[in-house]
């Protein structure tokens, strides 16, 4: 293909928004396009969407990006796909979606992982995961016991990003990065475990075919590529899920290399260059997005969406404006900040607590709203900080980390973590773009680019660097935000 006319389309399927991004063959990002997303709380604990709204929202930024940069849309050869994990998406044999998706964040399924747990004995040696309930087989258990009727007429389980990709190409591909975060994967050998899908009265007939996330999946559906302009054959990648398709972005792709992403959830993430399992301290171990890669995972369920959860509880206007009140506050005024535990949506690493519950602890009359915004950006701190010791317990060790999400739009934020993490914190060129710029990365590699070129590191726009004096106090105030959490934690099941 003629290179310098070629242009590469990531597409992120996040929990807020889809996102897409338009990369050219020199690696530069021509635009960017998005349609937000919401979310169904229908009873506590549950996290719903609408298969239907992802490919509507997809459509409507499509629309966006070719409108602003029409001629290189029109040069697109390669998609690649990028998404929120674990996600339950249910076919029936028509290929219809039988009801809306269950979520990653969805905590529903609490009981079924100590079922699914007895049900497979091998359960943490293959996949490499303890089972909690934002995991996809946890959600089939579920519906297999409340929505019985429904059970019985799935024919396919996909993941989100993978929906899309039916709908652009008629195809039902997965990858392994994604495909680790069902509990069905054998990790070590990135395919299906039969014993695993058993263990969910499932079969491999149930699951998408898996191709490695840089390798061609499928080919867009012709009349699709003719509704958007595109007069050239468009092949879509593997893709990955988002945290693996974030690293592609900023280049982590060698062992030791991690980031840290403060999207809706919050995430540490470090590359291996072999399957390394640690189930007891809740982190994850998961396939990374390139062949022979693997990766380790801390997660927190709620980061960047308590601060946007505050802006709408405190009135203020947005994120900036609270961000900028938190910034003229005087130091001083921080030793009396309250105490914010971010659990909003239960928590995985390290405590695996689908209970856990988000407070405000300490509250005064100094309180104010800037007071209690900064408690939230230390609050989210303090669990990457949590996230990282079991990390450090495993055997992992990082000196830097880029800062990657819409979090790492904030100066201030990211040195909160370099003081509180005690590492250097760098935000690179473009580090917002996250999953979106990765996704178009991979496609860029399925179309036959160059893995040096294709995942080169991008330009570092800052770096953080801990400041000792600040570490030290910040110690103190983690040690309290442990543990208020270990003295609430029994008071936090349900009543029932």
């Amino acid at each position: 293909m003629g290179a310098q006319q070629a242009s590469f389309l990531g597409i992120d399927l996040g929990t807020s928004e889809v996102k897409l991004l338009l990369l050219n063959a020199d690696g530069l990002v021509v635009g960017q396009a998005g349609a937000a997303l919401g979310v169904s709380r229908p009873q506590p604990l549950w996290a719903e969407q609408a298969p239907q709204d992802w490919w509507v929202a997809t459509e409507r930024a499509v629309a966006q990006l070719r409108a602003a940069h029409p001629l290189a849309f029109s040069q697109v050869r390669a998609i690649g796909l990028s998404g929120q994990m674990h996600g339950a998406v249910l076919l029936d044999a028509q290929d219809q979606v039988l009801r809306p998706a269950i979520l990653w964040n969805d905590g529903r399924s609490h009981a079924e992982c100590v079922e699914l747990t007895q049900r497979a004995p091998q359960l943490h040696a293959i996949a490499g995961n303890l089972a909690m309930p934002g995991f996809t087989a946890p959600k089939l258990l579920w519906l297999e016991k409340h929505e019985p009727q429904l059970f019985a007429q799935i024919r396919t389980v996909l993941l989100p990003k993978d929906y899309l990709r039916l709908l652009l190409s008629g195809e039902k591909v997965s990858d392994p990065s994604d495909a680790a975060g069902t509990l069905w994967l054998d990790v070590a050998a990135r395919d299906w475990s039969n014993e695993l899908l058993a263990a969910c009265h499932l079969s491999r007939a149930h699951m998408p075919r898996l191709v490695e996330s840089n390798q061609i999946s499928a080919r867009l559906r012709p009349e699709l590529a003719a509704a958007w302009g595109l007069t050239h054959e468009v092949v879509i990648a593997g893709g990955a899920g988002d945290n693996a398709a974030s690293a592609i972005g900023i280049g982590a792709t060698q062992p030791g290399d991690g980031f840290i992403s403060l999207g809706t959830s919050g995430v540490l993430f470090v590359v291996n260059d072999r399957y390394r399992p640690n189930p007891e301290s809740a982190v994850h171990a998961f396939c990374h997005a390139l062949p022979q890669r693997w990766h380790q995972m801390s997660v927190m369920l709620s980061a960047a969406s308590c601060l946007k959860w505050f802006v709408q509880l405190s009135g203020a206007a947005d994120e900036a404006q609270l961000l900028t009140e938190v910034e003229a506050l005087p130091a001083e005024a921080l030793a009396d900040a309250p105490t914010f535990l971010p659990y909003l949506a239960g928590e995985r690493t390290p405590h695996n607590d689908p209970f856990a519950q988000g407070m405000f602890y300490g509250l005064n009359h100094q309180s104010d709203r800037a007071r209690c915004a900064y408690a939230v950006l230390e609050g989210v701190t303090f669990g990457l900080a949590d996230g990282l010791a079991a990390l450090q317990a495993s055997g992992t060790e990082v000196q830097v980390l880029p800062l990657v999400g819409g979090g790492a739009r904030s100066a201030y934020w990211a040195q909160l973590i370099a003081d509180t993490l005690n590492v250097d914190i760098v935000r690179h060129t473009g580090a917002e773009a996250g999953g979106a710029l990765g996704a178009a990365r991979l496609g860029w590699l399925a179309a036959g680019g160059d893995p040096a070129q294709v995942c080169s590191k991008p330009g570092i726009a800052a770096r953080h660097t801990p400041q000792a004096q600040r570490h030290q106090t910040l110690q103190l105030r983690l040690q309290r935000f442990r543990k208020i959490y270990s003295q609430l934690q029994s008071l936090s099941a349900p009543l029932a």
